[in-house]
């Protein structure tokens, strides 16, 4: 149903939804470049922080372009099999973004509570690991949707209330048996949406407890900085996505639903380069260093 119908309003949000894709493309591909070019940012943190990056290109990708051509064409019309696979990558990248964010207040918790068995603890291997475990549960997530969505058994005209397939409104399209749609959206909820954010908060309360007890105020304000980029981007995207929640809950509006969405799914993948760049040194001086190279 995307956001009007007013003919007059699709050149502003053709524009918009373009400036946005492209600074947010622009951004992780400059933070995954910085990464790859500096040897003193081949570190853990890092190395998680360029797959984020990866992660929110394809997070973005999934929608807005697709938004963006029907615009252009004028047609809001998806196919029933484009619809899934909007659906499954949408769910991939997004699990992707919620596994990594953990991961990474994990890395925090590690570098700031075991500083000396930090780079025995986050070894290759190590971070090998967790990165396909991330992969590995980003794939079941969507399989589990899929699951569901695959038993839809009237599509034809179905109309849904965004400007993409959210995956919250195609399986209310689904006619497969409530009992156990319902356990699969309860059990998802519980997995990649508790227990993730249960694992933030308790790294961070390890986290805040050590750094209390350190005896000087310079280690205490330098081991707030490092954490301070991944907790606005945690507070950003689950801030975002339970306003998203929220609103479906206390409103049935397509425009309302619309507007939140497009705050989690386009905003917030556009001001994570941001917020690290801006707020981390080591990255701000890979761009000089990368920018001074290139030209």
């Amino acid at each position: 149903m995307g956001f009007s119908e007013d003919p007059e309003l699709q050149p502003f949000l053709f524009g918009l939804f373009l400036s946005m894709y492209l600074v947010s493309v622009l951004g992780n591909l400059l933070i995954i470049l910085a990464v790859i070019s500096d040897s003193h940012l081949h570190t853990p943190m890092y190395f998680f922080l360029s797959n984020l990056s990866w992660a929110d290109m394809g997070f973005i990708s999934t929608t807005v372009p697709n938004f963006i051509v029907s615009i252009q064409i004028h047609s809001r019309v998806i196919s029933y099999v484009g619809c899934l696979t909007q659906m499954s990558l949408f769910l991939s990248f997004g699990c992707m973004d919620v596994m990594l964010l953990t991961v990474m207040a994990y890395d925090r918790f590690v570098a700031i509570c075991h500083p000396l068995n930090y780079h025995v603890i986050m070894n290759p291997r190590v971070c090998g690991t967790l990165l396909l475990v991330s992969f590995f549960f980003s794939f079941v997530e969507t399989q589990l949707h899929l699951f569901v969505a695959l038993h839809m058994t009237n599509f034809k005209d179905a109309e849904i209330a965004n400007f993409f397939c959210d995956p919250s409104q195609v399986l209310n399209l689904s006619c497969y048996d409530t009992f156990t749609k319902n356990i699969v959206q309860y059990l998802v909820s519980i997995v990649y949406g508790i227990l993730p954010i249960s694992g933030i908060f308790f790294s961070y309360y390890k986290i805040v407890s050590s750094i209390l007890i350190m005896p000087s105020s310079g280690g205490r304000s330098k081991a707030f900085s490092t954490c301070g980029s991944h907790l606005s981007v945690v507070f950003l995207f689950w801030g975002t996505g339970i306003g998203v929640y929220i609103g479906s809950l206390l409103s049935d509006s397509s425009r309302n639903s619309a507007v939140s969405s497009l705050m989690y799914c386009v905003v917030t993948p556009m001001l994570n380069p941001f917020i690290y760049s801006l707020r981390n040194r080591d990255i701000k001086s890979a761009l000089r260093m990368f920018y001074n190279r290139i030209i």
